[in-house]
């Protein structure tokens, strides 16, 4: 199990992750409710916001706003170090933007009750615009479409039942998956740890 990743948790407001020596590369990604910055200690790191390309090195500060679709990623494999900080904001969504109050109700819907189906075909007939209308509007506005936002949101109610100390097979299902080989993928996909290895790495001491 890689000991290299440590999560501190102060309650759901507040998430700090430390990476010692990580080679660890993420995929594309956004955090809807939560700004991050963070400070890379030793190496480089690259970083992809909304398809620009950044370079952060020992010393440098970033910070990434929520709905910011982003890639963190290991320069040639080399090791890095580096500390974020995860904080919890909230009304982060303007229900009174034009054209996109509906894509802001669907995504306080995901994050509310991941779990659950949402048709798009069903919910954009009920609103008069087509399904890849619907989807192209939710990514311009959330960073990733319904289905990429919706698996993610599950993996991160995922989390906070394995922090609870719950049993990987009882969230597996608590989260809407149909089995726990394709949880573990997701989870494995996104977090970059199995659901195990997560749970050992999860310490509460701020």
């Amino acid at each position: 199990m890689p000991d290299n990743i440590v999560y501190e948790r102060n309650g759901n407001y507040i998430e700090c992750i430390y990476y010692k020596d990580s080679t660890q590369s993420y995929p594309v990604h956004t955090h809807a409710e939560h700004i991050v910055t963070g400070e890379v200690l030793q190496g480089t790191v690259r970083m992809i916001c909304n398809g620009k390309t950044h370079l952060f090195h020992a010393g440098d500060w970033f910070c990434i706003l929520p709905d910011v679709p982003h890639t963190v990623e290991a320069v040639d494999g080399a090791p890095y170090s580096m500390i974020t900080l995860c904080i919890c904001v909230e009304n982060v969504c303007d229900e009174n933007e034009v054209g996109t109050g509906y894509v802001r109700r669907l995504k306080q819907m995901i994050l509310k009750t991941p779990e659950k189906p949402f048709p798009i075909a069903d919910m954009a007939r009920n609103i008069g615009v087509s399904p890849y209308h619907m989807i192209r509007r939710f990514k311009a506005v959330c960073g990733l479409t319904p289905h990429q936002f919706q698996i993610q949101s599950r993996i991160r109610r995922a989390q906070k039942m394995l922090d609870a100390d719950k049993s990987v097979t009882e969230v597996a299902y608590a989260t809407g998956f149909c089995d726990q080989s394709h949880f573990d993928r997701c989870f494995h996909r996104i977090v970059r740890l199995t659901p195990g290895e997560y749970k050992k790495s999860v310490k509460h001491s701020f």
